[in-house]
């Protein structure tokens, strides 16, 4: 089985979610993501969930997401990440 990077899939529904067109290309892992991107509001945090659930076939609850969640693309990869390993671990 093909391990895909998660950093690209994230990055990709970033790009989709808020419309970043070529501004993609600047996000590095330590990119600010909240209050450095205008379009990342309440409303597409919510979109961004929905898309992270079903790209990667995870549940996330309300209170596993804070702030910090969206501190930087590393912080969600880490998240995203983190979701993935506890899925593989119920499923062994």
């Amino acid at each position: 089985m093909i391990k895909i990077d998660p950093t690209i899939k994230i990055k990709e529904i970033l790009a989709d979610v808020l419309g970043l067109g070529e501004r993609l290309n600047a996000i590095k892992s330590d990119t600010l993501l909240l209050g450095n991107i205008p379009e990342l509001d309440s409303v597409a945090v919510v979109t961004i969930i929905l898309a992270l659930e079903k790209n990667f076939s995870i549940s996330i609850k309300d209170d596993e997401i804070s702030a910090k969640t969206f501190d930087t693309l590393g912080a969600l990869v880490n998240f995203v990440e983190q979701k993935l390993t506890d899925k593989n671990k119920l499923s062994d």
